[in-house]
């Protein structure tokens, strides 16, 4: 068929796409709807688009969406992504690794073994696009992401497209999407990013009667040939008049005058051909834009030569085309020619060919694997069996459900929900139980709040087991949530329920969920020792059945509760009940649980001892398998972990990329925590301001009403306060966080009521041995962070009491267990030291130097000064700061050894005597000699020749 070989018109939205083609060049992100209604030529001037994009360099990714696809989730993302991954495996990048198995929703062919094998969250996926995005764009001089037609989209692909022009704007990418003009779900979205000003949106008019003029002439000329003859004048006005400047009328009526003036439209074309055609073209329309020739032709009733003839004969009329290499599906050459099809049958008509469409897809595709099931669904929608398409469609989404991808499954499950009603009542109840599930597993845990207020409707009787399984699930939203009252109204009436008709494994499920409403995982906890107590009994039983029958899932969620609950007795058992929780999922396969039994017994193991690479290791894992909420807990893990060890700049680079991924997921708790652990980040460098930023931010995504308050109080703001010599705001910081706990009791124990508080108690004469004895026997003692301040604690009640040894000795346990907390620990020491001082014992003079010259070097002024007076109180030589003074080993800067100390001492390595010393560092001999005698005193060393073999060792090394 004539079409032009050059684009006609469209200049504004030529303009528009090269600056947007222009600034991907450039790093930055666009997103752009090309709407307009059928024919006017989107993808016309899409194909142009990206031909500058290739010229330009840029890699172009293409989909579309169709009305068979309309219930295929993300269909025009996998159909962009495979023109991708027919050439190449996917890009090898650390930004993309966690989301690579994501990817493999859209892209089998990605897939690796270790992989997740579960979809996380469309929220997800659609990260990873984004991120897949930036490293393609990375690689070449940006990208372009072509979906077209996404009036036909499925729910799931506009939610991706949603997140990506939120997000784009730091990409090198340009997003471009293609639609129809009416209302729809597509358009909507395209005017809601147009309000919030994070996309453009093109719509096509008309050519004008000038542009379809040359339309007409371009689609009239032949390369190579000689121009046509002019059309008689009134022919052109007629063509112009009749065609609108709709660009696909005026390439139909071009090309009817080439074979026959008459004749134009889909009308004539198709009477041109057999019988046999109408029916199978005609089937095919049922479909939409595309349809499967197996099928048609099976409803056709026709054999593989009568079909192949067809088929050619069609192609030749200008009405299909082959869509595929292998040829077993074709599209109509337009949209437009599927829909005027279409509107050719009466639709009685209509339904009886979707009906035997959907009866042969079922016959030619057993079991209606992989898209067929919702395929076969539309056609019975079609064919007007409304309960029947709500059954395919609610074993699709249970399929997705179990295939990991719970907010696809829900859509699926949603649109089942609403097609059943009236339907059978155990079918009706089976999809609402696994809608629950998909919601919550989705993160739409309000919409399965809403499900869970509605309740059954009263037409939904259901059998016992139903609705104990139904109410169970109704239970578990509730916890998820945290609406603990209504989750103790469904588990009462299941208890109920299964008292008259008992059942181990049912029981063993509603043990684990009690067990969770009883001590919840967020919010604010309202629990006591009792249900604590009754949590943990709950948490056995579950266990111990779930592993006799076995329920391997039951299992490790009983085991991971009971590692929770147990850490009122220390944690040993704890780390044991992972252990088994880790055993059970190797067991069955359970990948996921195994990594999360993994991720606890590492935060256990880094809580114990201040080491990081059993997290890293976990990360590391988390990582390949795709298991992105997993990867956030053990990054923000590492992030509170870097601060207590003072890694700050590592701290504040993997806070500051976490934080911006887990906001764009719209993940509250990791927000939460990561904003939590930025405030302490700052307050531990003494920086104020930047730690109250950070609170404000932490409290806009409701802080205060999570478990982190205590911490913030006493590991974030009081030590703050003691960085800045305020000891009574820390010390009021620090009762915030116990009265806090007093309320609301915790199994975090990070808090300095275990700690830094009792240090500051001991300072200040509040406590004794005794009470110190009795938070020593606490479990939260064990944690390395708690310890250091414990010992150091005990170290000033003993020295207090005359005990200097026994004082000493706790002094050097606390340097030892706060060895990998620098900050903390020279903070510690300074504040011992004034103790020391006091009650003579230990080396304060020492401790002090140190820790002045500790924070002199991070830039913490107030301790700095304090040690300093303490070094002059004590009669200590206090050393003028001159440049070079970092060069001086800390060793010898612990010493008091001055910057011409150490030079002096260096030139004594190679046995110069004093003039010559003199001479190179241009001081006289007797000066030489003064500082000779200072570092004989200093070091007390015995003589000179001792003091120049220490110089050596100390060069060598």
């Amino acid at each position: 068929m004539p079409r032009s070989p050059v684009l006609i018109g469209r200049e504004p939205e030529k303009a528009l796409f090269d600056r947007c083609l222009e600034q991907v060049g450039d790093g930055h992100g666009k997103t752009v709807f090309l709407v307009g209604d059928p024919g006017m030529g989107k993808s016309r001037l899409t194909s142009e688009v990206l031909r500058r994009a290739g010229d330009l360099g840029l890699v172009s990714l293409r989909g579309r969406g169709s009305a068979v696809s309309a219930d295929i989730p993300f269909k025009p993302l996998s159909e962009a992504l495979f023109s991708l991954a027919r050439t190449r495996r996917p890009p090898d990048d650390p930004l993309l690794r966690p989301y690579l198995p994501a990817l493999t929703t859209l892209v089998p062919e990605w897939r690796e073994e270790g992989g997740a094998q579960r979809l996380e969250s469309a929220v997800i996926l659609a990260e990873a696009v984004l991120r897949l995005l930036t490293v393609l764009g990375r690689e070449s001089r940006g990208g372009v992401l072509v979906l077209e037609d996404l009036h036909d989209a499925d729910a799931g692909t506009l939610g991706v497209v949603e997140y990506l022009a939120d997000n784009l704007a730091g990409v090198p990418a340009l997003l471009l999407v293609n639609l129809r003009g009416h209302a729809g779900p597509a358009r909507k979205l395209a005017g809601d990013c147009a309000r919030r000003q994070v996309a453009e949106v093109a719509e096509l008019p008309p050519l004008s009667p000038e542009e379809t003029r040359r339309l007409i002439a371009a689609c009239r000329a032949r390369p190579g040939e000689l121009p046509p003859d002019e059309l008689p004048p009134e022919v052109l006005e007629r063509l112009v008049a009749d065609s609108e400047g709709v660009p696909y009328l005026v390439e139909e009526f071009v090309d009817a005058l080439d074979d026959d003036p008459g004749a134009r439209g889909i009308a004539a074309r198709m009477a041109g051909l057999v019988p046999a055609a109408h029916e199978l073209l005609l089937t095919g329309a049922v479909f939409g834009n595309r349809f499967p020739v197996p099928v048609v032709q099976d409803v056709a009733g026709l054999d593989d030569r009568e079909t192949e003839a067809i088929l050619r004969a069609a192609t030749t009329a200008r009405l299909i085309v082959p869509d595929e290499p292998a040829g077993e599906w074709y599209a109509f050459r337009h949209a437009l020619t599927a829909e005027a099809l279409s509107a050719e049958l009466i639709p009685a008509e209509r339904a009886r060919l979707a009906r035997q469409a959907a009866r042969s897809v079922e016959r030619l595709r057993p079991g209606l694997p992989d898209e067929w099931l919702q395929i076969a669904a539309n056609l019975r929608l079609t064919a007007g069996e409304t309960h029947t398409a709500g059954a395919l469609l609610a074993e699709a989404g249970e399929r997705y459900l179990n295939g990991g991808a719970a907010d696809v499954a829900a859509t699926l499950l949603e649109r089942a929900n609403r097609l059943q009603e009236g339907g059978p009542a155990e079918r009706r109840a089976h999809t609402l139980l696994r809608l629950l599930h998909a919601l919550t597993e989705g993160g739409r845990a309000d919409r399965a709040l809403e499900l869970a207020r509605e309740g059954p409707s009263d037409d939904l009787s259901m059998g016992l087991w139903q609705e104990i399984d139904l109410r169970t699930k109704l239970a578990w939203v509730a916890a998820e949530i945290g609406e603990l009252p209504a989750g103790r109204i469904h588990v009462a009436a299941v208890r109920r329920l299964l008292e008259s008709l008992p059942d181990e494994a049912r029981g063993a499920a509603i043990d684990v969920i009690e067990a969770q409403l009883l001590f919840p995982d967020h919010g604010v906890n309202e629990a006591g020792p009792a249900e604590m107590a009754a949590a943990e009994a709950l948490s056995r039983r579950a266990a111990e059945v779930a592993e006799r029958l076995p329920l391997p899932e039951v299992a490790c969620q009983a085991w991971e509760r009971l590692a929770m609950l147990t850490r009122v007795h220390g944690f040993g058992e704890p780390d044991r009940c992972l252990t088994r929780m880790m055993a059970i999922a190797e067991v069955h396969g359970l990948s996921l649980w195994r990594l999360r039994a993994m991720y606890r017994l590492a935060a256990n193991h880094n809580m114990r001892t201040g080491e990081s690479e059993p997290l890293e290791e976990v990360l590391r894992a988390a990582t390949q398998a795709g298991a992105v909420s997993l990867v956030h807990s053990a990054e923000a893990s590492l992030v509170m972990t870097r601060v207590l060890r003072a890694e700050y700049k590592s701290a504040a680079e993997t806070a500051a990329a976490c934080v911006e991924t887990t906001i764009r997921l719209g993940h509250t708790a990791y927000t939460q925590y990561l904003l939590m652990a930025q405030a302490t980040l700052a307050a531990h460098q003494g920086r104020r301001d930047a730690m109250e930023q950070a609170l404000a931010e932490f409290r806009r995504w409701g802080g205060e009403q999570s478990l982190h308050t205590p911490v913030v109080y006493g590991l974030c703001q009081a030590f703050c306060a003691l960085l800045e010599e305020d000891r009574e705001r820390a010390a009021e910081s620090l009762e915030r966080a116990r009265a806090w706990e007093d309320d609301h009791p915790t199994l975090y124990y990070m808090t300095g009521r275990y700690g830094l508080a009792v240090l500051l108690g001991a300072l200040a004469g509040r406590l004794t041995l005794d009470d110190w004895a009795a938070v020593h026997a606490e479990p939260a003692a064990e944690l390395r962070w708690n310890r250091h301040f414990l010992l150091l604690a005990r170290a000033v009640l003993l020295g207090r009491r005359g005990e200097h040894a026994a004082a000493g000795q706790a002094m050097a346990e606390a340097r030892a267990a706060g060895e990998p907390f620098p900050q903390a620990a020279h903070l510690g020491a300074r504040l011992v030291a004034e103790a020391a001082l006091a009650d003579g014992w230990g080396e304060p003079v020492v401790w002090l130097r140190a820790a002045e010259d500790h924070f002199h070097e991070a830039g913490v002024p107030a301790v700095t000064a304090a040690c300093r007076t303490l070094l002059r109180q004590a009669g200590a030589a206090v050393s003028y700061r001159r440049a070079g003074r970092e060069g001086v080993p800390g060793e010898l800067r612990n010493l008091g050894v001055t910057v011409r100390e150490h030079q002096v001492l260096l030139l004594l390595a190679e046995r110069l005597g004093n003039v010559e010393i003199g001479r190179r560092l241009f001081i006289s001999p007797r000066t030489v000699e003064k500082h000779v005698a200072s570092l004989l005193a200093k070091t007390g060393l015995p003589n000179r020749a001792a003091l120049g073999e220490h110089a050596a060792v100390l060069r060598d090394s």
